[in-house]
């Protein structure tokens, strides 16, 4: 039987649960808003930018080369 072979490296996959912890810290940062429904700089600017920022970063991760190993 041959080897498996995954789909993405080693790599990615580190970059990948970068940008899993990104995406949870910033639903985090919005939770900890004290403002009544969020409507603080938390909830409204620096959670949604860090959540859009881990979006980016997993798209990152699933399309950066993987190396070969031949």
């Amino acid at each position: 039987m041959s080897k498996a072979s995954f789909p993405f490296s080693r790599k990615n996959y580190k970059l990948m649960f970068i940008g899993i912890g990104l995406i949870v810290l910033g639903f985090v940062l919005i939770s900890l808003d004290s403002e009544p429904h969020g409507n603080g700089i938390l909830g409204l600017t620096i959670g949604p930018i860090v959540t859009l920022a881990g979006f980016i970063f997993e798209f990152y991760a699933i399309l950066a080369k993987s190396e070969k190993n031949s």
